[in-house]
């Protein structure tokens, strides 16, 4: 499979384990100029001082090649001494932040307290991680996804760590997305893309966010380019995480006509799983194109193919 030209631009919407797979694969077939990586900041949160963007994160140490590869997420050969000490203090210590994940996290509030904007200093350590390619969260504002439950309001680390997803889920809000405007740098990438692609993340709780957004929607909306979504369900389930309850909390269909519902009016075209074909006719019947395949990304090597698959069915669109 040999790179796309060098006119291609693609800008992918990703937030979590899943949607960082497909962003490495990207990133082996463009060259760095060519991708960037719009990354859901709804999961941001505080801690013990600290501004903590686990899905920006995972984006930057997947991409600098330092993340844990058994977990998908946090660094490897990580230690947690200080969180070790922090319990014995009697502190909270269910999110666990290893000892050099820390150091991202002191760079990053120090620099915001400096008055940085949150791309800014997103790009900032990408740069200094080597990462070539843009890494750009949604908004510079302060957006909160929440999620409501028969045990109250909970923050998403709350319920997504804390409680392990357990309690079933009634609604998601996005607090602040009233207010929040899109990073400068995230409406550019959009906009100048020859292919937006939404990453198989969830759909509520990670690309939801960034749709929240409201200049983003309407961003998406005009983009020139194709616009392609690649389904997270695969046989009406998801491969991890709280997709399924929080799909249904939305009242979409487990299936791919409920992604391409969550998603009406912003994609031209659906990446489906093999297990899925039956929907195929359906969908094209919305006037979606269809990519059916295997869209389970084992190992890197499978992290590969998706991307390449990905972007041979956006050549093969547009000729």
């Amino acid at each position: 499979m040999r790179p796309p030209g060098g006119r291609e631009r693609v800008a992918i919407l990703s937030g979590g384990i899943g949607g960082v797979k497909l962003v490495e694969g990207l990133q082996e077939l463009l060259p760095p100029e060519a991708l960037s990586v719009i990354c859901n900041t709804g999961d941001d949160q505080e801690f013990w001082g600290l501004h903590v963007s686990p899905d920006v994160d995972t984006v930057l140490y997947t991409l600098s090649g330092l993340v844990n590869r058994d977990q998908g997420w946090g660094l490897d050969s990580e230690t947690f001494q200080a969180l070790e000490l922090l319990e014995r203090y009697g502190e909270p210590t269910w999110f666990k932040l290893g000892d050099r994940d820390i150091a991202t996290h002191i760079l990053r509030t120090r620099w915001l307290q400096e008055g940085r904007r949150l791309a800014e200093v997103t790009a900032e350590l990408a740069r200094r991680l080597g990462i070539g390619c843009a890494v750009i969260p949604m908004t510079d504002d302060r957006l909160r996804t929440i999620v409501v439950t028969p045990d109250g309001e909970l923050d998403f680390q709350d319920y997504f760590v804390r409680r392990r997803f357990e309690p079933p889920v009634e609604e998601v809000r996005f607090d602040g997305a009233a207010d929040a405007t899109p990073s400068p740098e995230a409406l550019a990438a959009i906009l100048g893309a020859s292919t937006v692609i939404f990453a198989p993340s969830n759909p509520i709780a990670s690309i939801g966010p960034i749709l929240a957004v409201r200049g983003l929607r309407q961003a998406i909306a005009q983009a020139p380019g194709l616009r392609v979504a690649v389904s997270p369900l695969i046989g009406g389930d998801a491969v991890k995480g709280p997709t399924v309850p929080m799909m249904q909390s939305a009242g979409l269909p487990i299936s791919p006509l409920g992604i391409a519902q969550a998603y009406e009016g912003l994609i031209d075209a659906l990446v489906i799983d093999k297990q899925d074909v039956a929907f195929k006719p359906d969908l094209e019947a919305q006037g979606l194109r269809v990519l059916v395949t295997e869209t389970l990304m084992e190992g890197f090597e499978g992290r590969l193919r998706l991307a390449a698959e990905v972007l041979d069915f956006k050549a093969a669109t547009t000729r």
